[in-house]
Parts: C-alpha cells; structure tokens; sequence
C-alpha cells in the first residue's frame, strides 16, 4: 500500500514550525480533588497577542480583514447558542452592519454533518462588520459586549473567546486503580483544526508578528483563563507563570515566536 500523501508544508516565512519544545507543569486544581491541570507555559508565558486589523493575515488568502471568522463559529452546544441568541437580540442596526439580513433570514445555519454554526454571509461570519462601517470593524458580538462594559466572552460563541487558547479533556488511569481528569491549557496551534489546519492561508499564534505584546498570555487573556480553569486554578497558574518569568536564568523552551 503506498502512503498517504503528505499534506503541503505552510511556507509562510512570518510563522514558525510546530514541533519544538515547550515546558509544560501539571498542578491539582484546588477547587476539585479529581481533577488535574496540565498546562503549557511556553505558550502562557508567550508575548502572543491578537493582531486584527493591524497585520493579521487571515485564514483565507484574500480576506485577511476577516481575520479567523471566514467560516463562521461552531457552537459548543445548544446552552452556547441559547446564550448568544440573548445577546444578539440587542444587537442594533447601528452596531451590526448585516442587522437587516440576519434578522430576516436568520444568522444561524447547519454544517454538511448537521452542527450548528454561525452563518456565512458574503464570505465571512454574518457578525463580521466589514472596514469603514460606522459602527466599527469587527465582531458585532465583541463591539456590543465592550460597549456594554462587559467581557467579549460573554457574548460570543464559546469557540471565538477561547481562540487561541485550547483546553482538552483526558481521563487518567493511575496505576492505583483510580482516574483522574487532566485538563489541558495550551496553544491552539494549526493542529487544533483538524487536519485542514495546515491548509489555512495564515494562522497567528505561530507567527512572529503576532509576538511581542507587553503583557504574557497568561496576563492578557485573564478573564479567559479564569472562565476555562476557575479563580482558584488560575490563581496558581499565575503563580507557576511568575515563578517561571522571574528565573535569572534564561528560559527552558522559549516559543520560537517571541522576540528573542
């Protein structure tokens, strides 16, 4: 049998390989005895920030002002899209450029296997508001949650404010006959769509323009982290992530990404 083609090699030269090495910690959550946290601090530790509208390139070649909302967003399940829908119902014309379409024909649709999604419209999530609209360029979701002082994560479907975070679920058979459920905080990296990952025209967080924040991803996505791990696990990520930036010596696995 001959083997399967290997799928073509990304030659963006603004991103960095996948394979590297990364320091990861693992920690029991304080606020559950059967549960664990396995957490890459290469990642947390990163400079990465978002970079929409200021140098992203897109998933798709050609539409780099969509950023990652070409295809629309999945919804985790059905309590994901019965929260958003309550958000949408305040969106107004002023704030959402498609308004007039999405509450005529609908801003929801089904994928070939039947899941939920937001609905493309004109190439792009019908919440994308195009550049030069009034209300501003964007997620009509995120600009509807700033203006209403809230977090972005409030409002948005479950797979838009945790990207790029990635947070997996494993049960763990201890040779003591007892399971233990490890959780893990890391990059969303092309891997994490699937195998047309490595097909995305562009994607960020291996890119070294998105590097370079001031603040570490561990600091910039707070509210992030703290919804995906609890106040008291995020709590003592802080402290490994702290520990980890404040050795004189010089980093153990640094993301290639980050400035040197």
């Amino acid at each position: 049998m001959l083997p399967e083609p290997k799928r073509k090699k990304h030659s963006e030269p603004d991103e960095k390989g996948l394979d590297f090495a990364r320091a990861w910690v693992e920690f029991p959550d304080p606020a559950d005895d059967e549960q664990v946290f396995r957490c890459d601090l290469t990642w947390l530790t990163s400079r990465w920030n978002c970079i929409f509208g200021s140098g992203c390139q897109g998933i798709q070649e050609g539409r780099a002002d969509d950023g990652c909302c070409t295809l629309g967003a999945h919804f985790s399940d059905e309590d994901d899209e019965q929260r958003v829908a309550g958000h949408v119902a305040r969106l107004t014309p002023d704030i959402w450029q498609n308004h007039a379409e999405g509450t005529k024909n609908g801003w929801v649709t089904e994928d070939e296997e039947g899941s939920r999604q937001t609905r493309p419209f004109q190439g792009s999530c019908i919440f994308q508001n195009r550049p030069g609209f009034p209300g501003g360029m964007g997620c009509s979701l995120h600009i509807l949650a700033l203006r209403e002082g809230r977090e972005p994560l409030e409002t948005k479907p479950d797979v838009c404010w945790q990207l790029p975070i990635r947070r997996t679920f494993e049960w763990i058979d201890r040779p003591d006959d007892t399971r233990v459920l490890q959780v893990s905080i890391g990059e969303y990296d092309r891997r994490g769509w699937g195998p047309g990952g490595h097909d995305l025209h562009w994607w960020c967080t291996s890119a070294t323009s998105a590097h370079g924040a001031g603040e570490p991803v561990y600091v910039s996505y707070r509210a992030e982290l703290t919804e995906l791990m609890g106040k008291a696990g995020y709590d003592r990520l802080v402290e490994l992530c702290e520990e980890r930036l404040a050795s004189r010596r010089p980093l153990s696995a640094p993301h290639p990404a980050d400035p040197a």
